[in-house]
């Protein structure tokens, strides 16, 4: 009998143990797996990113910060990207002809000529507005890659080709009451067309 107790007494000390060991094992486990979960939002973003998609950005009051929110999100940046590709070439080509257009207005002047670089102007500035806000207000990615990229000379170029849009429509606006204005104009016109252009070409490099 006093086998049996003993017996018994061991078995349940045991499983006691072993019990004991498995529940601290698998509060470490859970542990680990929380301190291993991935961060949703990289450490660095644009100041408009992180407004509109940042951990108490402005979509978060109706898409809380959750893994199957992020999935989606990157889907959508993808989306916005590509499109934010597009709309950049397309103001890429439009340069390349209010690039024609003002070298004929400088040779031979004309209203038409002049209402047609206008308009032209108009239309470059909406593109390449609407291109920048697609890339601005695009959501983050998971994680931002170190080292140079060509990603990363595209947005350093945007710096270059913002401020030579920004000096052309400010010449432009000046030419007429001061002339001598237009080589400047011409001269800031085509910094930014070479921006854009390295800028498209960079995103070909990884």
């Amino acid at each position: 009998m006093k086998i049996i107790v003993f017996g018994l007494w061991l078995t349940l000390g045991t499983y006691s143990f072993c019990w004991a060991q498995l529940t601290q094992t698998d509060t470490l486990l859970a542990d680990i797996g929380v301190n291993q979960l991935p961060d949703l939002l990289p450490s660095k973003m644009l100041f408009t990113q992180r407004a509109v998609w940042g951990s108490r950005g402005l979509v978060r009051n109706w898409r809380p910060l959750t893994i199957q929110n992020r999935q989606s999100e990157l889907k959508i940046r993808r989306n916005m990207l590509k499109i934010h590709r597009f709309v950049g070439l397309t103001t890429l080509a439009g340069m390349v002809g209010q690039g024609f257009l003002g070298a004929k207005l400088y040779r031979n002047y004309s209203s038409s000529l002049k209402n047609s670089h206008e308009n032209m102007a108009l239309g470059i500035n909406i593109t390449y507005t609407t291109a920048a806000l697609l890339s601005l207000t695009a959501p983050p990615p998971m994680v931002r890659r170190k080292g140079f990229s060509g990603v990363k000379l595209h947005r350093g170029l945007a710096i270059l080709h913002l401020s030579g849009m920004i000096a052309t429509n400010v010449l432009a606006r000046k030419i007429s009451d001061n002339p001598s204005l237009k080589p400047y104009h011409r001269a800031a016109a085509y910094t930014t067309f070479a921006a854009m252009t390295v800028s498209v070409v960079s995103l070909k490099f990884k």
